[in-house]
């Protein structure tokens, strides 16, 4: 019997691949959206991944002051591109759900529905952007109440290096948030390795130093072909070290500048968290519906996926 993702991810010797992508734009009819993911699902048929992550876009111009680089358009519920999805792919999917502007009540049928009516299983829950603005619920407060709602869910958290970065307890949000249901992280886009490197390290020896065992941490990344897009994960928080930024920009072709920014940047992670008691997997994005940095994304997850599974079986053989 094959291993669902919750398995995968749950098993520390076993690889974890995804894709990540977002739903159609509100509005777009059944035929449409069936296309779409038709259209998704052939591209990645040269590729072996175990599921897909269906993000819940917001917009976030509450957090910063500067103009979001490309202009926010709301979704379709991401509930219902991961019920499309999954029934094309027959693949697990994650769903986020962003639950700040909802109040406990309107959580608690939301999961009701979730499973009834769309049969998901793998959730991660996503906290306001900002302080700033009507919040409704905070993340602890959502734990709860999935908590204590009756359907079974497997519970997934965000992980932001870039955070760890500037506060330095990232890792004891972490450690939180597993003891509130959180069974594995998933990353902002990863370029600044050392921000994750220091990241890993530091919820490696707290989780060590309290007797506990670490939950499996998936690592983003994203090819980037453009300064606009440069802009973009700077304005969602991502952190592309000034360095990597001029290595992209002047490069006579910047998407594969940044494939290999991306390689260089999970071969420091695996080299420096190789004896860490961290397993680790990979979800490789689109943060723009180009169609050549969709396909670079497809190229970017071969050649990582690549480096991660030799990292598994050199670890099984030390």
């Amino acid at each position: 019997m094959a291993l669902s993702l919750a398995d995968k991810i749950s098993i520390p010797s076993q690889g974890v691949y995804l894709i990540g992508t977002t739903p159609p734009k509100a509005g777009t009819d059944s035929d449409k959206t069936r296309r779409i993911a038709r259209k998704l699902l052939a591209r990645l048929q040269e590729v072996e991944y175990d599921g897909l992550i269906i993000y819940d876009i917001q917009d976030e111009s509450s957090r910063v002051k500067a103009e979001r680089p490309f202009p926010f358009h709301s979704t379709l519920d991401p509930r219902q591109y991961s019920q499309l999805l999954h029934e094309l792919s027959s693949l697990d999917v994650i769903t986020y759900k962003s639950v700040a502007q909802r109040d406990a009540s309107e959580l608690q049928h939301w999961l009701t529905e979730t499973a009834a009516s769309y049969q998901l299983k793998n959730l991660v829950l996503v906290g306001s952007p900002s302080s700033h603005g009507k919040i409704k619920l905070s993340l602890p407060q959502a734990y709860q109440q999935l908590a204590a709602h009756p359907a079974s869910y497997f519970l997934g958290g965000v992980a932001i290096a870039e955070r760890h970065a500037k506060k330095g307890d990232e890792h004891l949000r972490l450690i939180e948030k597993a003891k509130q249901g959180c069974e594995f992280f998933i990353s902002q886009a990863v370029y600044n390795a050392q921000a994750t490197i220091d990241l890993i390290t530091s919820y490696a020896r707290s989780c060590k130093q309290q007797g506990l065992t670490p939950k499996r941490l998936i690592l983003t990344f994203t090819p980037c072909g453009s300064e606009q897009t440069l802009d973009f994960m700077q304005w969602l928080g991502i952190s592309v070290p000034q360095a990597s930024r001029y290595r992209i920009l002047d490069a006579e072709n910047p998407l594969n500048e940044s494939i290999k920014i991306c390689r260089d940047n999970l071969t420091q992670i695996l080299t420096h968290c190789a004896d860490l008691e961290v397993p680790l997997g990979l979800n490789v994005e689109s943060l723009t519906n180009r169609k050549e940095e969709i396909d670079a994304s497809i190229r970017l997850f071969r050649l990582l996926k690549a480096l991660m599974e030799l990292h598994l079986a050199e670890k099984q053989v030390a």
